[in-house]
């Protein structure tokens, strides 16, 4: 049965965006430069992806402007504007819990709420986030966006596993 998953970067502050929202200091420490990380294993994973609508504005407008990055998997965009589907991108205003129904009978393999922190927290509050993957990025923004909202009710966890490289820390746990 595939899982709904978050994996995400955030700074040791908590932060998965500066202040202006850019995410340009999502760097290693240059310790391990040539490290692949868990992203390729982790997206083998999953064919299906849900991004809020900025998390998506930023992606096409800024991130990868020219090619799709997702390729392969079937993308939901959450938005109250509705945009003129594309391949592999759908446009949907649905309710969460609708659409995470809809999603776990479709999908074959795992789902991935990308982002951003409103979406994430979102499916956390409503109970169907099933693990998080948070790698622990080596800077200190001091201010920005944070992952989780202030206020936020307990979620309890079960760390599962932990990898570091280039400076990185994954952190993996299962909600309990």
């Amino acid at each position: 049965m595939s899982r709904f998953l978050i994996y995400i970067a955030m700074s040791l502050d908590g932060y998965i965006a500066d202040a202006s929202g850019s995410v340009d200091w999502l760097k290693g420490d240059g310790s391990e430069p040539d490290a692949l990380g868990t992203y390729a294993s982790f997206s083998e994973g999953i064919d299906t992806i849900i991004l809020g609508r900025k998390t998506y504005d930023q992606i096409v407008n800024d991130l990868s402007p020219d090619v799709w990055p997702y390729v392969g998997k079937k993308t939901y965009v959450l938005s109250h504007s509705k945009s003129a589907d594309r391949e592999e991108v759908s446009f949907t205003n649905q309710p969460i819990q609708e659409l995470a129904e809809d999603l776990k009978a479709q999908a074959k393999k795992d789902i991935w709420i990308c982002g951003g922190a409103n979406l994430i927290n979102q499916f956390l509050e409503e109970g169907l986030v099933d693990q998080l993957c948070v790698t622990i990025v080596p800077v200190i923004l001091g201010n920005g966006i944070p992952l989780f909202d202030e206020g936020i009710d307990t979620h309890l966890l079960q760390l599962v596993s932990t990898e570091t490289y280039n400076g990185f820390t994954d952190l993996v746990y299962k909600v309990r």
